[in-house]
């Protein structure tokens, strides 16, 4: 329950890390590829036959085993209901061209930080080394993506190398020994296997073995197969993954991201004909799924009592964890839908029409708890047209207005923060005049309760907005 609870009101950045940890610590789980979930769909259909198959096998092998073959009957369903989850919640984003012109300017406004190739040739140039290695060296920097790989040919370093063979090579491990680790590599396992390196372990250690040999069968969370060719057990097999997923694949990336910290929207509204829609942004949400690897295991007679319990036990953590994610995003989809179902008028008219809406009335509305709401909407942001709003920007306590009807909170500061930018540079109003001026709107509050508000919008008194 704890648990739950946790992944319901985690904001989605620390989301996308705990899936990213959890795909790293269960071997059962594997991120499915977009290729893959939008261009096969067999996989999990064709894996309930396979089951069936073994069943007969399994019940005479060990009573545990048909309980697991529930648990993966249970998980292939899971699988397809994710599935179902990203098509429904994830149609295409709709922008004007002047919105995109808008994210354009503002994209390239971002200030830029150092890159690879300044931060290699200032390193170079504190190194020791001839003028003729200084050259071939600036060179091959020349040549290093932004992911830190260099992009060269064998043909390109021979070329350099002109009269003397192997020049460009010894230029090239100058270069490997710079910062970042990894730097220079020529493809992704040799980037792997100087961080190895670099990091004390030698070439014939098993985290060296799996990477020269196994990249994509770890890639694929092949653990299994991986221990079974290397003949190493499971868990030693799963110590050497771990250590390789602590390694960085595109040491360059450090120096290709900004430091700032942006806001993630978790859902996006936009108004499709007459109708406003609410859009899950499960961008940064990676698609999870079972591996088969380890289904297959339970099935298999020759495997341990000790292996079949620790692939039942993953297999379901890997069922509790997609369950609560699917269950939390449903959820917060329901608050969303509630929200602008009640709040029409402000995604139609804007800030000022915000309504009085308390968790409580959301919360009787959906069939959950009062708690479950404060916690699915905890540091969770819409994208509006208006901007990008906290969750909790839409929960405020109401104003009873003179003609019986009722205003929320941001709409009356809304309606103070405009009478003052409307009025005069030379006569400011007071929280006096404010409180008349909104008793005229059928605003009816205390001047103390102007001056608070005044306050939280950092407005500043009268004689201070005066000008001089």
């Amino acid at each position: 329950m704890q648990q739950s609870l946790h992944i319901l009101q985690i904001p989605s950045m620390e989301l996308s890390a705990l899936i990213r940890q959890e795909l790293t610590s269960n071997p059962v789980l594997e991120e499915e590829t977009l290729s893959e979930n939008d261009g096969d769909t067999s996989n999990t259909e064709a894996e309930e036959p396979e089951a069936e198959a073994k069943e007969p096998e399994t019940e005479a092998a060990d009573g545990e085993d048909e309980k697991a073959d529930g648990d993966i009957a249970e998980l292939t369903r899971l699988d397809q209901e994710w599935r179902d989850y990203f098509n429904q919640t994830n149609p295409p984003i709709r922008r004007s061209a002047e919105e995109e012109k808008q994210r354009q300017i503002f994209f390239e406004s971002i200030a830029r930080p150092e890159t690879i190739q300044e931060h290699l040739l200032n390193q170079l140039h504190v190194t020791d080394v001839s003028e003729a290695q200084r050259q071939l060296c600036e060179t091959l920097i020349g040549n290093i993506d932004d992911r830190g790989f260099l992009v060269a040919s064998k043909e390109d370093m021979e070329t350099w190398s002109g009269s003397q063979p192997g020049s460009a090579e010894a230029a090239l491990r100058i270069i490997q020994a710079f910062d970042p680790i990894g730097v220079g590599a020529r493809d992704l396992r040799e980037c792997l296997l100087l961080q190895l390196q670099r990091l004390g372990h030698r070439e014939d250690s098993l985290a060296a073995r799996v990477v020269s040999a196994h990249l994509d069968d770890l890639a694929a969370q092949k653990h299994a197969e991986i221990a079974s060719v290397l003949g190493v057990s499971l868990e030693e097999a799963h110590r050497a993954a771990a250590l390789v997923s602590t390694l960085n694949p595109q040491p360059g990336s450090l120096f290709t991201t900004d430091e700032s910290r942006y806001i993630t929207a978790d859902m996006i509204v936009q108004k499709v004909g007459e109708e406003w829609i609410v859009m899950m942004n499960d961008d940064w949400l990676p698609s999870i799924r079972i591996s088969n690897t380890y289904r297959d295991i339970l099935g298999q007679s020759s495997q341990t009592t000790e292996v079949k319990s620790y692939v039942r036990e993953r297999l379901r953590a890997a069922k509790f964890l997609i369950k609560s994610i699917e269950q939390r995003q449903q959820t917060i989809l329901k608050i969303a839908n509630e929200i602008v179902r009640v709040q029409l008028d402000f995604f139609n008219q804007g800030r000022a029409y915000l309504k009085p809406l308390t968790m409580t009335e959301v919360a009787e509305r959906i069939g959950v708890h009062e708690t479950t709401v404060s916690r699915a909407i905890a540091n969770k942001y819409m994208q509006t047209p208006h901007g990008i709003f906290e969750l909790k920007y839409f929960f405020t306590p109401g104003i009873r207005l003179a003609d019986g009807g009722c205003i929320s909170q941001e709409a009356v500061k809304t309606a103070l923060a405009d009478l003052v930018s409307a009025e005069s540079p030379d006569k400011s109003l007071t929280d006096q005049d404010i409180m008349q001026a909104l008793k005229e709107k059928g605003i009816p509050i205390a001047r103390r309760t102007v001056a608070k508000y005044r306050e939280e919008l950092k407005i500043l008194p009268s004689h201070l907005r005066r000008s001089k």
